[in-house]
């Protein structure tokens, strides 16, 4: 990701270049931007030259650059499991806690995980992806955020305002470990949508976390 995002930066900042060089040029020589278009320099892998392209080309050449890498199929495959076990305090909700802002939270937690479970899924399935990678038991246990058995017992026998402070405690932290998985896969990930799906974890939950540290 770094790679594709410092290309971009480069060919955007070539392309200026070469537009402002021909605005200065009077001469009578000069070939007209608007006829030919910018050409932008595209870095090479490493070892290998740099490459002046068309701007129709750069653009080309980025989108083709989209194939997802481990970083991605990861993400989505964890995110699944992690999006999971959210919805599962969330059903606890409605007959454990006592605030009716814990339950309303509840219901929008899990509205806006759902849809991203089948977008992932599916993003999964149009790759030929499996939706669980070998060693997805130990995926469980490693991936930031998530609550033991342990707490979701405590969770699932709490009742009352015992319940609300458990299940806010609980969520917080499954919500920053989501946001660290996400601002993970965009450092490391290449696929375009994978990247947005990561942006709308970091946005949405970012959000719920500071409503629900105001509820503790």
């Amino acid at each position: 990701m770094p790679l594709r995002r410092a290309s971009l930066v480069t060919i955007v900042l070539s392309a200026v270049a070469v537009l402002g060089g021909g605005g200065c040029d009077s001469g009578s020589a000069a070939k007209p931007a608007a006829a030919n278009g910018p050409s932008v320099i595209a870095p090479g892998e490493p070892g290998e030259a740099n490459r002046t392209l068309s701007a129709e080309d750069a653009a080309s050449q980025r989108a083709e650059d989209d194939s997802p890498n481990s970083a991605d199929v990861s993400y989505a495959q964890m995110m699944i499991q992690h999006h999971a076990q959210a919805l599962e305090m969330t059903e606890l909700a409605p007959e454990h806690a006592a605030s009716g802002q814990v339950r309303r939270l509840a219901e929008r937690i899990a509205a806006a995980q759902r849809p991203e479970i089948g977008s992932m899924r599916g993003w999964l399935k149009s790759y030929g992806e499996p939706e669980k990678a070998d060693g997805h038991e130990h995926m469980h246990t490693a991936m930031p955020g998530m609550a033991s058995e342990a707490q979701l017992k405590k969770l699932r026998a709490a009742e009352g305002k015992a319940f609300d402070q458990l299940f806010l405690t609980l969520m917080i932290t499954h919500h920053e470990g989501a946001i660290t998985m996400a601002t993970d896969v965009k450092a490391q990930g290449n696929n375009i949508r994978i990247e947005e799906m990561a942006d709308d974890v970091i946005s949405q939950q970012t959000s719920e976390i500071t409503r629900m540290r105001t509820m503790l």
